[in-house]
Parts: structure tokens; C-alpha cells; sequence
């Protein structure tokens, strides 16, 4: 799926050159910020405004649905934050480094999906 998006987006962009355009992609949808200063110094407006987008600690990073209001937060609090549209490859690095499932009351790392289809299976999700 990601593939065939990535093959008609290069389509486009290859008609459009070919008469002549611009090709203007999509604005992304999703961002991943992250807190790359600590609290010393903070004003309460964007003490709040980091607190709002879950990032409490340095080096805490979230995902962020991009809309109107979230790009205006984001634009208030860059001194303090850094943010981009994350790929393909770097969710399912960050998914497998770092992800862990709750399997029979313990807390199990993500190794491969076939933990996640298991546990998604049983409840009838997958």
C-alpha cells in the first residue's frame, strides 16, 4: 500500500514535469516531536503547551496528528521542541526498539508482528 502511494506520487510528479508544472505534494498529516530542552527558564504558556502535546520530560517524543491548532502549538514551542514527518522505516525502527505489549499481565518487547497479530487476533481486531 505504501508502495503503490509512493509509485503514483512519482507518477505525478513525472506528468507534471512533462507539461510543464509544479508538483505540489501533500501537506503530511503526522508528525513526531520531540523535547530537546529542559524546564529552566519556561513561561507557563508554553510550560502548558508542552504539557498538552505529552512531552513532560527532555527526549520524550510523541506522535502528533497535524491540524490547525497542533501546528500553531508547535510553532510556539520550537524553541524547546523538534518535529518532521516521520517515514516508513523510521516508525517501525522506533515500533522495534522501543515498543513493548502487555501479553497475560507482563510486559513483552515487540520483536516481530507475529506478537502483535497474536494478541490483536485473540480479541478479533486482526
Amino acid at each position: 500500500e505504501y508502495a503503490a502511494k509512493e509509485r503514483e506520487e512519482l507518477r505525478q510528479k513525472r506528468e507534471a514535469k512533462a507539461g510543464g508544472n509544479y508538483y505540489v505534494p501533500n501537506e503530511a498529516k503526522l508528525a513526531f516531536v520531540i523535547r530537546i530542552r529542559g524546564i529552566n527558564g519556561v513561561d507557563p504558556r508554553t510550560k502548558k503547551i508542552l504539557q498538552l502535546l505529552r512531552l513532560r520530560q527532555i527526549h520524550n517524543g510523541v506522535f502528533i496528528k497535524l491540524n490547525k491548532a497542533t501546528k500553531n502549538m508547535l510553532r510556539l514551542v520550537e524553541p524547546y521542541v523538534t518535529y518532521g514527518t516521520p517515514t516508513l522505516k523510521s516508525i517501525r525502527d522506533l515500533i522495534y526498539k522501543r515498543g513493548h505489549l502487555k501479553v497475560n499481565a507482563q510486559r513483552k518487547a515487540i520483536n516481530d508482528n507475529a506478537i502483535v497479530e497474536d494478541v490483536l487476533g485473540n480479541q478479533g481486531i486482526i
